[in-house]
């Protein structure tokens, strides 16, 4: 027994090390943009296609997933992601040139996508369903601070690497295989490296068989069909786009914005604020589950929703000093719209939530095009005119909290003494 426990806790360790690399190789496309526009000569529409190549293979891979995981098992379904991770980072560290680019950021993606499918079953079985709720909030606070980190680890390197005086292994290694004049590539060395240990520490690794309670199983083409023609299932799939979107959209962003308008340094000042977005939006989740124990869930979406728009006027039309904090604090707002959005689609329907999820994250596809879509508009009108997007995402995610209707509301404190007093009375 004692065994087994031990390898149980090494798993949710593996896994939630495993959250902490998605993130860590997802939300970094933010800070590298302007490097990447500079160091290529894009217009912002090719900008924004590099976060369209890594977010459609979400979308193109989120529901095959399923059917891998269920067929090859967990084990086999993570050594493949992190292969294909693998691929697209030595690609593009090696050939650092924007076509590359693009198939790197989509082999990143596809990765990604199985990862994300193939560890949420796997944390339920290694840390005991008891604990499951626990661990997916600690698992999403460890992707929170994932993100928090990567922009600065992408600023230290960038700063650093052109000064000759400077030394350290780190430093001396990447100095030997990064053009001078592209310091942000170093950053795809260090995600090669960080692949590499992943697969050799889940090669190395002992995985228990998990058995897909009804809910998780990703059903056949067949009920996917069914599921679209529902409208229900439509409106939360454009819910969970238009929420993606808006949290990449910015993110995105952000760090250009802040070039264009006010002249501050993306390395540092940008960089700054994609890692203050990520960081409040991993607070915000813990405000957010002490608020889903007091409040309904859907006006919680709707006042965080608002605040979003404020903070999204005040970022795109505020002065220099406002806008570095407007952003990051969209970040804050935008904290519990994934886990309210989700959890009412869920609660919506009476049957099939494994092949439901399963659409739900195909709709991940929003961040692939709200970035190009404000890319493309800003070429034409400006990147802030482009930015209008996200007021429509936002207005979208909003006016779930006004229309939905789940079959069954989260439970709430004051519903709790309500129901505890009703059984009372009904024991007189």
């Amino acid at each position: 027994m004692a065994e087994t426990s031990r390898r149980n806790y090494y798993l949710v360790l593996l896994i939630f090390l495993t959250f902490f690399v998605i993130s860590f190789l997802t939300n970094i496309m933010g800070p590298l943009i302007p490097d990447i526009i500079q160091s290529f000569n894009l217009s912002l529409a090719l900008a924004g296609f590099l976060p369209f190549s890594f977010f459609i293979a979400y979308g193109v891979m989120s529901i095959p997933a399923g059917f891998l995981v269920e067929k090859y098992r967990e084990k086999t379904a993570m050594l493949l992601a992190f292969t294909v991770a693998f691929s697209g980072a030595l690609l593009f560290a090696l050939v650092p040139n924007y076509l590359v680019a693009t198939l790197s950021l989509f082999l990143i993606g596809l990765g990604m996508a199985i990862l994300q499918v193939a560890i949420n079953p796997l944390l339920r079985v290694s840390g005991g369903e008891e604990h499951f709720a626990f661990n997916s909030v600690m698992a999403q606070l460890i992707f929170g601070g994932a993100s928090f980190l990567s922009p600065r680890l992408y600023s230290y390197l960038v700063t650093n690497l052109p000064v000759q005086d400077k030394h350290n292994l780190l430093l001396d290694s990447l100095r030997q295989l990064v053009p001078g004049n592209l310091p942000w590539v170093s950053l795809y060395w260090v995600f090669t490296l960080t692949t590499v240990l992943m697969l050799l520490v889940i090669g190395l690794s002992r995985f228990p068989r998990v058995e897909l309670k009804e809910e998780e199983k990703v059903g056949t083409w067949g009920l996917y069909k069914i599921l679209f023609r529902k409208k229900i299932v439509l409106l939360y799939f454009l819910g969970i786009m238009a929420y993606v979107g808006t949290e990449q959209g910015v993110a995105n962003w952000i760090s250009q914005f802040l070039k264009t308008y006010h002249g501050l340094d993306p390395q540092t000042v940008g960089a700054r604020a994609v890692s203050y977005f990520w960081g409040l939006m991993t607070v915000g989740c813990l405000l957010g589950l002490l608020l889903l124990k007091l409040v309904d869930s859907r006006k919680v979406l709707v006042a965080f929703s608002l605040a979003a728009l404020i903070l999204l006027t005040l970022a795109l039309f505020g002065p220099a000093e406002v806008a570095p904090w407007a952003f990051p604090l969209m970040g804050f707002a935008a904290s519990v719209m994934w886990s309210i959005i989700f959890s009412l689609a869920l609660n919506s329907v009476e049957a099939y939530h494994g092949a439901f999820s399963g659409i739900l994250c195909t709709g991940i596809i929003g961040g692939a095009l709200v970035p190009l879509l404000i890319g493309w508009l800003g070429d034409l009108v400006g990147l802030r005119q482009g930015m209008f997007v996200i007021y429509l995402t936002l207005g979208y995610v909003l006016s779930i909290g006004l229309w939905a209707r789940p079959l069954i509301s989260n439970e709430t404190i004051q519903m709790r003494k309500k129901k505890k007093a009703a059984e009372a009375a009904g024991l007189c």
